[in-house]
């Protein structure tokens, strides 16, 4: 399975062509990526899936700069922000006073101005002052959201961010970004390990083998948005992609 795009390397928001990616060395010699190419187009939502081990959190480590590949070229075009499954926020600041972190190149003012209007954007208005033991953990994701945003990026990349919430809570999150991914033409590369919620965001969902991580394969996903988790056409669709999964798996002794 494969999707088809007309997208070019010169146009392309993220590039990486024959990348591969080696830790260590010797006998102790771990190859994570092998000689992967893909190509996202500017504001796409791309989900990565796959086994554990299989090499999607170092796909996003790579474009975001955080480490080189050993071999192969990858090429982003613009600014990059990098969101974890865990918040990350700083116990000691306020919603806001987190948020106001990646706008440190504007004015005391401004940032303020600023941060309340990102906190707005992920419907946390009236709790700026609010400090992170006070939030549930939805809304410390709905804060880092907001800090991802504030650094302005063309290309979001998103490390399991739901992974660590309940379903009501993690369902609204996906409308949201939904939303915020739309309304900002935002690029997404969005790692997860549920089919799910794969097929739930992605314009289309990239399968990548067990280690060594290579495109397993490329599905557009055909289902009209909005969509439910829990639609008939987003379960068929993700029935399919297990399916792929586990024969994957089952190739690898189960790995």
């Amino acid at each position: 399975m494969s999707a088809t795009t007309s997208v070019t390397e010169a146009t392309a928001a993220v590039t990486l062509s024959g990348v591969s990616k080696v830790y260590g060395k010797g006998g102790a010699v771990v190859r994570a990526l092998d000689e992967l190419s893909l190509t996202v187009a500017p504001g796409e939502f791309t989900c990565l899936i796959g086994a554990s081990g299989c090499g999607k959190s170092t796909l996003l480590s790579l474009v975001a700069g955080l480490e080189r590949p050993t071999t192969g070229a990858l090429q982003v075009g613009g600014r990059v922000a990098l969101m974890f499954q865990e918040a990350g926020l700083f116990p000691w600041l306020t919603a806001a006073g987190n948020v106001e972190l990646s706008l440190r190149r504007l004015s005391r003012a401004e940032r303020g101005r600023r941060a309340a209007e990102l906190l707005d954007v992920v419907q946390l208005g009236g709790f700026a002052d609010k400090r992170p033991h006070e939030l549930s953990g939805g809304m410390r994701q709905r804060v880092s959201l907001a800090r991802a945003l504030a650094q302005d990026a063309d290309v979001l990349l998103m490390d399991e961010p739901f992974g660590a919430l309940d379903a009501m809570t993690r369902d609204v999150m996906h409308d949201e970004l939904d939303w915020i991914a739309a309304e900002r033409g935002l690029t997404v590369l969005f790692v997860t390990h549920n089919v799910r919620e794969a097929v739930r965001l992605g314009d289309r969902v990239v399968v990548l083998s067990s280690r060594p991580g290579r495109v397993l394969a490329d599905i557009p996903v055909g289902v009209e948005r909005p969509r439910r988790i829990d639609s008939a056409p987003v379960a068929q669709a993700a029935a399919e992609i297990t399916d792929l999964l586990r024969e994957e798996m089952r190739r690898h002794g189960g790995r």
